[in-house]
């Protein structure tokens, strides 16, 4: 079945556990040391764990009592994020003078779109080799790549020959590479859909492939034709250089359990305000407010309000944040607290566009 899509060249590059690298760069008394950026022994969540750590199942979003459990002889250090920051920006320099199409994700991950590229070079996958190469002698760290026809696809196989290495998928690949893939590897597919997966007899691609469009929406909802199109590589998103902001949050971690909504609602100012500050310096204002509650037990909860019209104003958004926290009354004591604003006004309508199969018989050297 042709398409009347272009094939594209994307690559996806991913820092190689960027924050700690980061930081055992900088300090070199922590290379080869298993390490947790952000959180502690005591208290607080895992943000982001090196290599050393990962060995011993550390990752983000733990606790940093868990990982601690995990791993006696993890190092705890604060997050630097203006330092992150500042070394994102030098990698993104870097990946404008291959193309002005840089859709990034994070500080630490972006795609690429390199069917045109400002090199001249027709091989996406030297490119990222170069890339890669040119991240580690002008900033120090190692990058890993994923190089593919499609963003879904290239984030898949970035995750191929982790850390320092790349993959690439080329276009008569992608049906065998997909089938053959665990449908954990899937990006889009969390643990829990997994799980669910497994339950229906769902192992690999091939498993999901086999699976109609009918029956996955019946047993997945929406989610239901992603998975259906993408396990056939058919993935037409194009790579947005301009990402728009959905979303707008801030949230804390305490030092010590709240069990009084007096002390919650101090804590809640101070997010607040926060928020409104991160609001008016994007130049966005959102419509609904989300309380995020993690309890004592670790339990998560989210409440949510969308009002009739845009706000950014720390007095607005506290008010509404109040009102949603005696929404019902505790029943634990609380470890964090969040507020985020959606459905901001930087958010536009558009037509959904009717997804075409791809022909991966079509010649296009990678």
């Amino acid at each position: 079945m042709p398409n009347d899509l272009p094939i594209r060249k994307i690559i996806h590059v991913d820092m190689d556990a960027f924050y700690a690298s980061v930081e055992q760069m900088d300090f070199p008394e922590l290379k080869g040391k298993p390490l947790a950026v952000g959180g502690s022994e005591t208290r607080g969540v895992v943000s982001a764990a090196s290599y050393e750590a990962r060995k011993f199942g550390v990752k983000s979003a733990m606790s940093g009592v868990l990982a601690k459990k995990l791993c006696p002889e993890l190092l705890f250090v604060r997050t630097r994020f203006d330092r992150y920051k500042e070394i994102s920006a030098k990698i993104r320099k870097i990946f404008n003078e291959y193309t002005d199409l840089v859709e990034p994700l994070s500080l630490d991950e972006a795609y690429l779109d390199v069917t045109e590229n400002k090199k001249g070079n027709p091989s996406a996958s030297l490119i990222a080799e170069e890339i890669r190469s040119r991240i580690y002698k002008e900033v120090g760290l190692t990058a890993s790549a994923g190089i593919s026809i499609n963003k879904f696809i290239a984030k898949v196989a970035s995750d191929y020959n982790k850390p320092n290495g790349q993959k690439t998928v080329n276009p008569e690949d992608v049906l065998d590479f997909l089938e053959a893939l665990d449908i954990r590897k899937f990006y889009g597919i969390g643990k829990v859909t997994a799980e669910k997966m497994y339950q229906k007899g769902i192992y690999t691609g091939l498993d999901l492939k086999s699976k109609s469009l009918e029956y996955l929406q019946q047993h997945f909802g929406k989610s239901g034709s992603y998975y259906y199109h993408v396990v056939r590589g058919i993935h037409n998103s194009e790579v947005k250089p301009n990402r728009i902001r959905k979303s707008l949050a801030a949230e804390r971690t305490f030092n010590e359990n709240l069990s009084s909504e007096i002390f919650m609602m101090e804590r809640l100012e101070h997010i607040a305000e926060e928020v409104s500050r991160r609001l008016k310096k994007s130049k966005v204002a959102g419509k609904t407010v989300t309380l995020k509650i993690k309890y004592s037990d670790f339990t998560l909860q989210t409440r949510s309000k969308t009002l009739p019209y845009f706000v950014n104003d720390a007095a607005i958004i506290l008010e509404t944040a109040k009102e949603l926290l005696y929404q019902e009354k505790m029943t634990n004591s609380v470890r964090l607290l969040g507020i985020s604003l959606s459905n901001l006004n930087t958010e536009k309508k558009t037509k959904t566009k009717v997804e075409k199969p791809i022909d991966v018989q079509l010649e296009f050297k990678f």
